[in-house]
């Protein structure tokens, strides 16, 4: 059986009944959490049993905890962490275990509260001249440094029974603008992108989620990667990566077209399945129906995805924080 091709979002801290019948009629292949989507250990919970009930399975759940600004829980349903790049230039050669520890953390806290995804790691090698909403976001400025700390915190995901998503596929570190504003594009040359842009998800080709980047890419093609066949391409050949694709956010302002040509169209260069947030209702229904059902291509991966989701290895949250003291302890002037 095939579920539907989309990742949808709630309005507010419990599903409205007209959101429970749209749930289950599109039966999105899984859902999204954001700040308002959040208030207390409970209801946060209620929420992910009503998305789930509304689909009839244990729908995947994911969210955007990274650490830095874009962090969806906050003290007390989730520690405040330092924007990974400031924290991977203070912990030097340390960095490796502070991101697994840092990711074991999340993965855990994440769990306690029904959620079993996270959009992490965030694997765009930054640029001196990467736009500020991404640049701090970033692991490193090389590719062995981001593919060092994205593999820690990955591994910690997994690890703490949570599914990573690698992200923006496939590289969004050269990108002088905010693709949440306007549409970003990359003139660097291929050879250039291959070594350096696409060399993390090359890397972390066996994690079982991927998200796209709204990015042009002029030595690949005029469309941005998440409406691009050509990218897409690259993606499942040169990277290699035959994980679960779903594109970045469709209502961001990168994207032009109607609700339908652009879900269509991702779907048609080759994404998996279509994120869309932060919308109406009637606009969710309309993605919903654009993307239809997976193909069996994309249900496969969903399957396979679903695999990789088990208990947590056994963690001692205690001890980490302990030892997490004591590194920064030792890092410390």
């Amino acid at each position: 059986m095939t579920h539907g091709a989309t990742i949808l979002d709630a309005d507010g801290l419990r599903l409205t009944p007209d959101e429970k019948a749209i749930f289950r009629e599109a039966d999105p292949w899984g859902f999204i959490l954001f700040a308002r989507n959040i208030d207390s250990a409970d209801q946060i919970r209620a929420l992910c049993g009503d998305m789930r009930e509304a689909v009839g399975r244990d729908a995947v759940i994911t969210i955007d905890q990274e650490g830095g600004r874009v962090q969806r829980l906050r003290p007390p349903l989730g520690r405040e962490w330092a924007p990974p790049l400031d924290q991977a230039v203070f912990a030097g050669d340390r960095a490796e275990r502070i991101f697994y520890l840092r990711g074991r953390m999340i993965a855990h806290e994440l769990r306690e509260l029904g959620i079993d995804s996270n959009c992490v790691p965030l694997i765009d090698v930054a640029q001196s001249d990467t736009h500020p909403f991404l640049y701090n976001r970033c692991y490193g400025e090389t590719p062995e440094a981001v593919i060092t700390l994205g593999r820690a915190m990955a591994q910690a995901h997994l690890d703490g029974g949570v599914l990573p998503v690698v992200k923006h596929m496939p590289g969004h570190g050269r990108a002088r603008a905010d693709s949440h504003k306007e549409l970003p594009r990359v003139r660097t040359a291929l050879e250039e992108l291959s070594d350096i842009d696409f060399a993390p998800f090359r890397a972390l080709n066996d994690m079982p989620l991927g998200m796209t980047a709204h990015v042009v890419f002029d030595a690949l093609d005029d469309s941005p990667a998440t409406l691009s066949p050509a990218v897409m391409e690259v993606i499942r050949h040169d990277i290699g990566f035959d994980g679960l694709i779903m594109t970045d956010d469709l209502g961001m302002d990168a994207l032009q077209g109607s609700l339908a040509e652009i879900t269509e169209g991702s779907l048609r260069a080759g994404c998996d399945i279509a994120l869309y947030c932060n919308a109406p209702l009637e606009d969710r229904m309309t993605v919903a129906q654009a993307a239809g059902r997976m193909t069996a291509k994309a249900q496969a991966r969903a399957d396979r995805a679903i695999a990789a989701r088990h208990d947590p290895i056994p963690f001692d949250i205690a001890e980490a924080e302990a030892e997490l003291a004591a590194l920064d302890n030792e890092m410390a002037p």
